[in-house]
């Protein structure tokens, strides 16, 4: 069976996707959760993974770091991680390159943090246009393959991908189209969301580094977290 390492649900985006993408397809696996901070620090992550980082998946005695080669890999021996339909996987391929690569501003001025709502003082410009491309890319995927997910009919990798983007939507209010919040809703109601969510809340650690990066974004409306261990 699988092992997934992954770190805590409130702020570990990168852990979010292999999860709910082996979630939403039905994968068996083990989850191992080491929250951020664990002792003795750094060489808590070392020891499952090379990069020191999360996630990454154990299949036997093969390692898997990083959440593009998880999928990949998966890819590789189940089905359903991508579309069948040739130009749905293509798109969805690219899709989701584009997020783990890139979208630096919205990443960093809205940083992950399931429990929060936050009110940014401003919205700087390169972060106003990354979401502007990221509902670009969801219209486009919406309208091109049908929907209600963005390469069809099913849950894919592409949404695994986004579903970050939903929790920061979540936490932020950015202005979105129409199109965009129903996208952003119909994943945050998925039961594998809602988990996920639930749990977050529950955690009762608090790793200060995340705590002082989500301070210092804007006003906290609403800390919905049950108190910190």
């Amino acid at each position: 069976m699988y092992t997934l390492y992954v770190a805590n649900r409130n702020y570990s985006s990168w852990s979010l996707r292999p999860w709910l993408l082996m979630t939403e397809l039905g994968l068996p696996f083990e989850e191992c959760l080491v929250p951020f901070g664990s002792p003795p620090g750094h060489a808590a992550f070392t020891s499952f993974s090379p990069t020191g980082k999360v996630p990454c998946l154990h299949d036997g005695d093969e390692i898997v770091w990083d959440s593009l080669a998880i999928t990949e890999y998966l890819a590789e021996r189940h089905p359903g991680v991508w579309p069948t339909d040739t130009a749905a996987r293509t798109w969805a391929r690219c899709a989701s390159a584009e997020m783990h690569s890139g979208f630096f501003a919205l990443r960093d001025t809205c940083t992950m943090n399931c429990g929060l709502r936050i009110e940014l003082p401003e919205w700087p410009a390169a972060v106003r246009h990354d979401w502007q491309r990221a509902e670009a890319l969801w219209e486009e995927g919406l309208r091109r393959f049908g929907g209600p997910f963005l390469a069809g009919e099913r849950f894919t990798a592409v949404d695994a991908f986004f579903a970050p983007l939903a929790f920061r939507a979540q936490t932020y209010s950015p202005a979105l189209s129409e199109a965009a919040q129903g996208y952003v809703q119909r994943l945050l109601a998925l039961p594998s969301m809602q988990n996920w969510y639930q749990q977050a809340l529950a955690e009762p650690w608090r790793h200060e580094p995340h705590e002082t990066d989500a301070r210092g974004k804007g006003k906290w409306l609403q800390d919905l977290r049950q108190p910190g261990g």
